[in-house]
């Protein structure tokens, strides 16, 4: 059975040997405050608790196992009623409510991360809100502070989550060396990092680091959706679904254009669907484009969408080994016995 606060309180107080009055007095408080505590009539402050577990010689976590965690759907229960109130009651009174929550439960993490979120995005929605004015310092200090609390999560999951939130909050006070700080939680090859770095870049004009790594999302962002479009149309294929399967091939298409990779790529990713459908006269069409443009098919390069970025030069030997791979891919007779008998394929890879 879990020990509430108070008697957790009571219990590394004596082992201290230390009155009560001896732990106000080194708390700043009363000694009724603490006396209520130890009674189950009242809570520390969330600002005492860090000093109070110093204090005790107990880690935060000991300090607050009485009531660390609840289960997502009572989270969700508790973010869903804050929402809601903020339809009919004021700023402070939403605030004040859901700051006695936080203090109700000072070990959920990621209970004071939503709420601290929350609070946060409504705070920035206007300087009124239901014909209240607003005074943004009195609530932001302690949504930064909630912020950190959430920070001290061993879930790394949480703990990411309130970097990022803490990343966004210093970023809008122009704060940018405390932005940069945060971005330490998140892998550097993450797109959420190279966001994030992006928008320091851009805040404190390094306008080449800024656009090069905005490039760089575009194109990783290309590779991995082009990756999920093939999955999707070769899925499509395996489940004969003629019509999604050209639905996707489009789209995949339609992607490679908009994103400048070229003729080679607009073309290859629509063979797998002629191969489906035995469909000579498109097979043909896209061998030929594939045979003319494989030379460009890093042409991507030279787009101005990717100028910032820098590209290794490729050895033209390994176009030589590209056009060898295609024709002998082209002479696969068990993909492709139905283009057997056209002349026109057998002069295009040399049979």
């Amino acid at each position: 059975m879990k020990m509430e606060i108070g008697e957790i309180i009571r219990k590394y107080r004596k082992e201290k040997s230390m009155t009560q009055e001896e732990m106000a007095k080194c708390l700043g408080i009363t000694a009724p405050a603490v006396n209520k505590w130890e009674k189950g009539k009242g809570q520390p402050d969330i600002s005492l608790l860090v000093p109070v577990a110093r204090l005790l010689g107990i880690t935060l976590e000991t300090l607050l196992s009485f009531n660390k965690d609840l289960k997502e759907e009572e989270i969700a229960v508790i973010v869903k009623e804050i929402d809601q109130k903020f339809e009919t009651e004021s700023y402070n009174d939403v605030f004040i409510y859901a700051e006695d929550i936080i203090n109700k439960y000072p070990g959920c993490y990621q209970l004071i991360w939503q709420l601290a979120l929350i609070l946060d995005a409504r705070l920035l929605v206007s300087k009124t809100y239901r014909k209240e004015t607003i005074d943004k310092n009195i609530y932001e200090d302690k949504i930064l502070n909630w912020y950190k609390r959430a920070m001290e999560s061993d879930d790394t999951s949480i703990q990411k989550e309130a970097a990022g939130s803490l990343f966004t909050y210093y970023l809008r006070k122009e704060n940018y060396n405390e932005a940069e700080k945060y971005l330490k939680y998140f892998p550097e090859d993450s797109t959420r990092r190279k966001r994030m770095e992006a928008r320091i870049y851009e805040r404190t004009n390094r306008i080449k680091e800024a656009y090069k790594t905005y490039e760089e999302l575009l194109f990783s962002e290309y590779n991995i959706l082009s990756q999920v479009f093939s999955s999707l149309c070769m899925l499509s294929i395996k489940e004969n679904d003629k019509g999604q399967a050209e639905k996707w091939t489009n789209k995949l298409s339609s992607l490679a254009a908009l994103f400048d990779m070229g003729d080679y790529n607009q073309e290859s990713c629509k063979l797998d669907l002629a191969i489906y459908k035995k469909d000579i006269k498109a097979t043909l069409s896209i061998a030929k484009v594939m045979l003319n443009s494989f030379r460009q098919m890093a042409c991507y390069n030279k787009s101005f969408m990717y100028s910032y970025m820098e590209f290794k030069d490729i050895d033209p030997s390994f176009y030589d080994k590209i056009k060898e791979i295609l024709l002998n891919n082209f002479r696969d007779k068990d993909t492709f016995g139905y283009m057997e008998g056209n002349v026109e394929w057998k002069n295009l890879i040399k049979i």
